[in-house]
């Protein structure tokens, strides 16, 4: 074997073996489920290391494989395979690790659901599913699979199908996300009919853009259309509903599809095509301007959650707008990606802790928790960790990839979007720190807490994982440091001089702080005072400035009240319609089954009738030709 990338098929297939074997067993094996998604999880994991570390060395070239003729439609053929850079090399260690570690997780949170072995095999089809968004060759194929990757998230936020809420948001969370897809096929359909050859795989989609073959205005729409799809995955504004509501389903799904997966696959695409976007400079201004709102829109709306993984969900959007805004003003995706890489380990270690504390006292209502950090000493400690991370504080990796997005921004000449940036950032450092004091600090307020204890190993054994990755994933890009960028993209990292913009980004993570300390904690600042002093204010954020009521004022209730009417008119035009031609002929029926009555004196007097009709008409002809 001449590469470990030969091997990469390996990957997405352990997941998908695991699906097949937990499909046929249903609910039989129970909790013997599990073992099946963790060993298939950690098969791909050691797999995705080996490429990954091989990816590593100098002069490894990119390895593609596509001789698995998929499509023929005349002299046009199109092939599957797959292809390992080190763009998707980096994915495939963050998706499976991260995966693998939920199992884990899994293990002690499911444990006692009669349908844990189901929860498992969804499992294993969303891993298999984003496995093969990140391998594909061509963008069809990738589409494909990101629909796949669309059906496992549904199965998993209804997997308490018997929660109204729960079936409320997957079914949210399919027909939302299937509205940027729409868009992401209209792109694909552009592709096909602009590209030299009609070829869709990604060298060739590189080569068409780089070397300019594809007109600016063609470019622009086909980009725009792929950030469309881009958006309905990622929750970037206007279509980000369906995120905070997919945290229905189970905690450990909320960190898979919250940190490195599903919620990524929209970042990955728009770094997959990235030449298209550098060959319109308008569709990355949109790329953007679009991140940097929804950074502040969602940051601001997460300080005035109660529901503990609801705050996390905001604080997803937000982040998935600075990987965004990264990629709109940078010229290589390497800010955003590391921002990605960095918000997979200490978000998925947030849900994690959050699941922790659930599993723990019964509730997500942070009002109705406090004084945790005595009983659950590990929970606090990692959650602490992946907060601080969250927030932007060094020494911690989430204050390494903010701080490149902000350089980013600030010495590209995006001025509004550097202080959009920091005043997110101050946001996101008072919502994760309101969080932390009212659940770990302080005295109990719940009912629940005199049973709380840590959680086992089996479930902190990931966070303590995670807590680690969170502390030192950030110090592979720092200022004194840009291998990752160089890395990842072939390119050095341009120098900028960080002092002005790490002093910035330290110091509005400190205020925010410092802000939820002197509220939640010291109570020297008093947490109703916006409530009280502008109650509008609060209810407006609280309500999440009424986005979903305002969809349902404008789309929801227009389409019900359209699909009423075509219920009538089907019921009453087209089912009439049918129902009186079927009373019509049962009618002629009747009338002819009457007369065929089977008696010989009827159809004597009928015969005489008839002879007496047609002497009648032969009569009254003769008569009428001699009058």
């Amino acid at each position: 074997m001449e590469s470990y990338a030969q091997i990469a098929w390996l990957v997405p297939l352990f997941p998908l073996l695991a699906f097949l074997v937990l499909l046929a067993a249903g609910r039989q094996w129970k909790e013997g489920g599990a073992y099946v998604g963790i060993i298939a999880t950690l098969a791909s994991f050691i797999v995705s290391v080996l490429i990954f570390v091989e990816r590593l060395g100098s002069g490894t070239e990119d390895y593609t494989w596509n001789s698995l003729e998929w499509l023929k439609l005349g002299e046009y053929s199109l092939a599957m395979g797959f292809e390992i850079n080190n763009l998707n090399a980096l994915m495939l260690i963050i998706v499976s690790l991260v995966s693998l570690l939920v199992n884990l997780y899994s293990k002690g949170y499911m444990h006692g659901d009669d349908r844990i072995s189901v929860f498992y095999g969804y499992v294993a089809l969303f891993t298999f599913a984003m496995l093969g968004v990140v391998m594909s060759e061509n963008i069809l194929q990738l589409y494909i699979f990101w629909e796949l990757v669309g059906l496992g998230s549904f199965l998993l936020i209804g997997f308490w199908y018997f929660k109204p809420e729960a079936k409320a948001a997957a079914k949210k969370a399919f027909i939302i996300t299937r509205i940027g897809d729409v868009g992401l096929l209209i792109a694909i359909l552009l592709l096909y009919w602009n590209m030299p050859g009609h070829a869709l795989d990604f060298s060739s989609i590189h080569n068409a853009f780089a070397e300019g073959r594809i007109s600016e205005g063609t470019a622009t729409w086909i980009a725009l259309l792929i950030f469309v799809g881009a958006v309905g995955k990622s929750g970037q504004f206007p279509l980000h509903t369906w995120l905070p509501d997919a945290m229905e389903g189970p905690t450990p799904i909320s960190a898979l599809i919250h940190a490195a997966t599903m919620v990524a696959a929209g970042v990955y695409l728009v770094a997959r095509t990235f030449d298209i976007f550098t060959a319109s400079p308008a569709a990355l201004e949109t790329v953007a301007y679009v991140g940097g709102f929804t950074a502040i829109f969602a940051a601001t709306i997460g300080v005035a959650q109660k529901d503990i993984k609801r705050v996390l969900a905001y604080s997803t959007v937000s982040q998935l707008g600075y990987m965004m805004l990264a990629l709109g003003v940078s010229a290589t995706i390497s800010a955003g990606m590391f921002h990605l890489f960095t918000h997979a380990f200490f978000k998925a270690l947030l849900f994690l802790g959050a699941g922790s504390v659930i599993h723990a006292v019964h509730t997500q209502n942070i009002f109705e928790m406090g004084g945790l950090s005595s009983k659950m000493k590990i929970t606090t400690w990692t959650f602490a960790i992946g907060a601080l991370a969250l927030s932007g504080i060094p020494p911690f990796s989430g204050f390494w990839s903010k701080d490149v997005i902000l350089s980013e921004a600030y010495y590209s000449g995006h001025y509004g979007l550097f202080a959009v940036g920091l005043i997110a950032a101050f946001f996101t450092a008072f919502y994760m720190s309101r969080l932390f004091f009212l659940v770990f600090t302080g005295k109990p307020r719940g009912t629940q807490h005199q049973h709380a204890h840590e959680s086992p190993a089996v479930m902190t054994v990931p966070l303590i994982v995670l807590a680690v990755l969170a502390v030192g994933a950030g110090f592979l890009m720092t200022p004194f440091n840009g291998w990752f960028g160089e890395w990842l993209t072939g390119k050095a990292a341009e120098e900028h001089n960080a002092a002005l913009v790490m002093t910035l980004s330290t110091v509005v993570g400190l205020l925010g702080i410092g802000l939820g300390y002197l509220m939640y904690v010291k109570k020297s600042i008093s947490a109703d005072a916006i409530p009280n002093g502008a109650p509008w204010l609060h209810q407006l954020v609280e309500r999440k400035y009424y986005i979903d009521e305002l969809y349902g004022l404008i789309i929801v209730k227009p389409v019900k009240a359209l699909g009423n009417v075509l219920t009538l008119f089907d019921h009453y035009v087209v089912d009439g319609i049918v129902r009186l031609s079927a009373s019509a002929v049962s009618g002629l029926g009747r009338v002819g089954s009457r007369l065929q009555n089977g008696q010989v004196q009827t159809y004597g007097l009928v015969t005489l009738l008839g002879i007496v009709v047609l002497m009648l008409v032969f009569a009254g002809r003769r008569f009428l030709n001699v009058w």
